[in-house]
């Protein structure tokens, strides 16, 4: 979500690049969760979080579902080149769209049809709402999170992740941390969260065991690790348990380096 560019070297909460300063000591954590995060601020950069306008990031979130980054940005790419400018309002561009056109122009994301649906009714909802972008994005920004959450979930084609994310990247707010498939897949292999846990259960144990400073960053941070280290597949514990620097911490619950087999931790026995 960030358009900053990751540095050649890791700064790890530095505030040199644009990081913001945090500390990350493992030995120091409170709970697992935690000492995953600060092993992770050892790893990677931290990002800056907050600022985006509210709707081009509900729209690029949107954009981002079921699909890479790598896909869905020449999408998002495409559709500000298309529908934004300077003094046009995004949302009325995009509600008045001819949805087979912004389907076209966001074909790159996969799923276009719905996709360029969601969009359109989100932009008609934005415009009935608040009546405009910018006044969209002073409620994202100004308003209690939790009402801000409750509020987007209401609005069909936005889940519990995109709502978080425009929450983290457009509000800044702290203890906000988003669950994508990367996340919801390692804290229940870690044994950090259940393996039965959902979406909303995964979510709702990190931002409890994870401090609200550091919540933003553990997203961006484990999404980074899960396309690294832990993969859905071919996680880099099953060929080598020392290649993965949370092997001492992690339970590999679905993870057989033996046989080399993984499965999805809901289905590893009890």
């Amino acid at each position: 979500m960030s358009d900053d560019p990751e540095p050649a070297v890791n700064i790890s909460g530095g505030t040199a690049g644009g990081g913001i300063a945090a500390e990350f000591d493992p030995a120091t954590a409170d709970t697992r969760a935690e000492a995953v995060i600060d092993r992770l601020g050892e790893l990677y950069w931290q990002k800056t979080y907050g600022g985006q306008d509210a709707f081009t990031c509900l729209v690029r979130t949107i954009l981002s579902q079921n699909t890479s980054d790598k896909a869905s940005q020449p999408a998002h790419d495409a559709l500000l080149e298309r529908y934004d400018g300077d003094d046009v309002d995004l949302a009325e561009t995009l509600a008045d769209a001819e949805q087979s056109t912004l389907a076209e122009t966001i074909s790159s994301a996969g799923l276009y049809n719905q996709k360029s649906e969601t969009i359109i009714d989100t932009a008609e909802w934005v415009l009935e709402d608040f009546g405009s972008a910018a006044a969209f994005d002073a409620f994202v920004k100004d308003e209690d999170p939790e009402t801000v959450r409750d509020t987007l979930l209401e609005v069909r084609g936005v889940g519990p992740k995109t709502a978080d994310c425009v929450l983290l990247f457009s509000g800044g707010r702290g203890g906000v941390f988003p669950v994508d498939t990367h996340v919801h897949r390692i804290y229940r292999r870690m044994g950090i969260a259940s393996p039965a846990a959902d979406h909303e259960t995964v979510r709702e144990t990190l931002e409890r065991d994870v401090p609200a400073a550091k919540c933003g960053f553990g997203h961006t941070a484990t999404i980074q690790f899960g396309r690294e280290y832990c993969t859905a597949r071919k996680p880099a514990c099953l060929e080598d348990p020392e290649a993965c620097p949370m092997a001492d911490i992690c339970e590999q619950v679905g993870v057989y380096p033996a046989t080399g087999e993984v499965v999805d931790p809901v289905d590893a026995p009890e």
